[in-house]
């Protein structure tokens, strides 16, 4: 049984989407887009969505853990969820799948980090839909607020179809096409279009 996020005001943004702006001054999040996993008066936690890793394949990963691939169309592309504890992995998955320790961010999405998932993942019994991240990107109490301000990046409502199956290359383009945004608007002077 997983725990949910509660909203305490509406200006927390649990469940939604960063999408970085032009004016974001730290490249390791340039053009990313983040899905956002919690977001309270403590600070905020995220995954970003449109980043893999080369480095290092599923099956790499659990054989590094002792964990036997039985079901090899279940290979997924692993993410750089973030610059923070980038040796911790996170799936962020669909809410078909709940085991001790899944945090339930709303209806559709949740976040599991137990190596369980992993092995119910190898084994085919893992969520419908998922994304492994190592690491992920933090922010202390309203840090992230201060860098909405300084247009630092758009927010929007996520859509579990471009969470999940979105074509990383086009992302972030399509994330800002949500909110109505064309890229091509976007001037690198400029704060919200």
């Amino acid at each position: 049984m997983g725990c949910s996020v509660h909203k305490d005001t509406p200006s927390y943004l649990s469940g939604n989407l960063l999408i970085a702006t032009r004016q974001m001054r730290d490249p390791r999040f340039a053009k990313s887009v983040i899905y956002v996993v919690s977001h309270d008066n403590n600070g905020a936690m995220g995954l970003v969505l449109n980043q893999t890793i080369d480095s290092i394949t599923f099956p790499d990963l659990l054989q590094q853990l002792g964990i036997e691939l039985e079901q090899k169309e279940q290979i997924i592309d692993i993410h750089c969820g973030g610059p923070v504890e980038t040796g911790r992995g996170f799936v962020l998955h669909s809410s078909d799948y709940q085991q001790k320790g899944t945090f339930t961010v709303d209806s559709e999405i949740c976040l599991t980090a137990t190596e369980k998932i992993l092995r119910d993942i190898a084994a085919g019994q893992g969520p419908e839909q998922c994304i492994l991240a190592l690491g992920y990107a933090g922010w202390g109490p309203g840090q992230l607020d201060s860098e909405i301000q300084s247009n630092g990046w758009h927010h929007a409502p996520a859509n579990s179809d471009l969470v999940f199956n979105g074509d990383l290359p086009s992302m972030w383009k399509q994330a800002l096409e949500s909110l109505g945004i064309t890229p091509s608007m976007l001037s690198d002077d400029a704060g919200h279009a």
